[in-house]
């Protein structure tokens, strides 16, 4: 038995083709875990089940559909159950809050919350009957900072914060515990535009007190510690993996006569 103790667990982790969502699915494959990898394109995550072994399987599913998620977890349940859920799909539509359309306003929200409520629900099912398992919900630091042209974006992740406490609260008698991780600046896929311009990593990194930009490795190596028997007790919390990021608003305020 490793340290972590996932060997022989069920991951299901939502949004696996993702940068993150790849990182994640190795991570727990690495330490013995079955990973199910439920994504709405079979094609970015189809060639990742060779390469995790442990009896990996991927399914199509798309979390804004409550239909495809009850089908992915009656799959999951026929072939012995979830002991772990990683709510980690998500989308952004950028745009300030005065000109957001209602579309994009509900978009966001069906995959964003809705959707880990109703993937938390479906999965949640079948641990409540086997006495217990692990949620972990990928949120963000835009949950507790406000970020210009995200509103939509940032107030879906605060949602989630409040979701994932509400659910230890409530399922924790059941023997489910929720806990959320929150990136700061990450790069992959999706953000990988941003980097390229050398002049706008350099200044990212300069905000980052750790002085780097942090990898999807980054956000699954805190997901694998509370999906984990080392967490056992930890339940309703947030883990904030931002470098130290948001811990620097005070440095924005002059202060002079101060170094």
């Amino acid at each position: 038995m490793s340290w972590l103790g996932l060997e022989g667990k069920t991951a299901v982790i939502t949004g696996a083709g993702g940068g993150i969502g790849q990182a994640l699915a190795r991570a727990f494959a690495a330490e013995g875990a079955r990973v199910v990898l439920l994504d709405r394109d079979e094609e970015r995550t189809a060639p990742l089940v060779a390469e995790l072994g442990h009896g990996a399987f991927t399914l199509v599913c798309d979390l804004s559909k409550a239909g495809e998620i009850a089908a992915a977890a009656e799959r999951v349940d026929a072939a012995g159950g979830a002991d772990i859920l990683v709510n980690n799909a998500g989308i952004l539509r950028p745009g300030p809050l005065e000109s957001v359309s209602e579309a994009d306003w509900s978009a966001m929200l069906a995959v964003n919350l809705t959707g880990y409520l109703a993937a938390a629900q479906a999965f949640g099912k079948g641990m409540m009957a086997r006495g217990g398992g692990a949620l972990v919900h990928v949120a963000s630091i835009a949950g507790s900072h406000p970020q210009p042209a995200s509103g939509a974006y940032s107030a879906s992740k605060a949602a989630i914060l409040m979701l994932s406490r509400q659910l230890a609260y409530e399922w924790g008698p059941k023997g489910i515990r929720s806990n959320t991780v929150s990136p700061g600046l990450v790069r992959t896929p999706l953000s990988e535009p941003f980097y390229r311009d050398e002049a706008v990593k350099a200044k990212r990194e300069a905000m980052v007190p750790m002085r780097r930009i942090a990898t999807p490795q980054d956000m699954a190596d805190a997901a694998l510690f509370l999906a984990s028997n080392r967490a056992s007790y930890i339940s309703g919390q947030d883990i904030v993996v931002d470098g130290g990021l948001s811990q620097t608003l005070m440095g924005l305020v002059p202060r002079p006569g101060y170094a």
